[in-house]
């Protein structure tokens, strides 16, 4: 067969998927506080369920492939988590391709093991909502303290994976650093963190072991961009016609990585 092209146009139309993506992280980017000395953007996806509220099972949708759901879909709820077994599927996955990556992959990974400690404390800020927190994270070994923030979330987008064995999850968060707070932690979590950055983002292995009454241990995995500073500018300038056309696009070409990197992720998931 003779080669064919893209189109009757001879183009590729965009795909609306990562086009739906990349509109909401750039809305949601926008839509921040701007009063907020030092705040940064956090952007980033979870593997998990998507579970119904009432029956606690599944969603089940008449949909045959991946979908982005409405945020006025139904009453559900987002479970991150995953079995050990999976967690060690990902953990042989991750430093297999850290050891032998493929021909096709440009940058090795890197990679950093760590143990970490989140203490909650109620947030003082007159403005926070009643579910607002400040975070204090430690090293576990030594004791330095390596943030004190208080997040801001932004918004959520959801998306249902019928042909995988989970789904995932778009968060954009606001992270802003506060002063070590007074008084007692309300709970604690425990993170015993395999951390690998591949370009321009962070996948993190995570199992925590939370402190809030009862001890439970959940395993999450994640994908985040590594530099805000990067997500910002990009975002600025998406789109202007005042600038170089690689410069304009650089936005949406860091969120194709992103949403393909959480694709991939997700179409690695093992059953068990």
């Amino acid at each position: 067969m003779p080669p064919l092209s893209l189109s009757i146009l001879g183009v590729e139309p965009v795909d609306e998927f990562i086009r739906e993506v990349a509109d909401f992280i750039h809305h949601m980017i926008g839509m921040r506080p701007r009063d907020l000395p030092g705040a940064m953007v956090e952007v980033e996806a979870k593997i998990g369920i998507l579970r119904d509220r009432l029956s606690g099972n599944r969603l089940n949708l008449p949909v045959l492939t991946e979908t982005i759901l409405s945020p006025n879909f139904g009453d559900f709820r987002f479970e991150s988590n995953m079995t050990s077994k999976q967690h060690q599927h990902f953990n042989l996955l991750l430093n297999a391709l850290k050891t032998s990556p493929p021909p096709t992959v440009l940058t090795p990974l890197d990679y950093t093991h760590l143990y970490l400690v989140d203490s909650f404390y109620p947030s003082s800020d007159s403005s926070s909502g009643p579910d607002d927190k400040i975070r204090v994270t430690r090293d576990e070994r030594t004791g330095e303290v390596k943030e004190c923030v208080r997040k801001i979330r932004l918004g959520d987008l959801n998306i249902y994976c019928p042909k995988r064995v989970a789904d995932w999850r778009v968060s954009v968060n606001v992270e802003i650093p506060v002063p070590h707070p007074l008084g007692s932690a309300t709970h604690t979590r425990r993170k015993d963190r395999m951390s690998y950055l591949h370009e321009e983002f962070n996948i993190d292995l995570t199992q925590v072991t939370s402190t809030h009454g009862t001890v439970r241990v959940t395993h999450e995995l994640e994908v985040e961009v590594a530099r805000p500073a990067l997500l910002l500018t990009t975002a600025a300038n998406r789109n202007n016609p005042n600038i170089p056309e690689h410069e304009r696009g650089a936005f949406d070409e860091l969120i194709r990585a992103f949403v393909n990197n959480a694709r991939t992720l997700i179409r690695n998931v093992s059953m068990d």
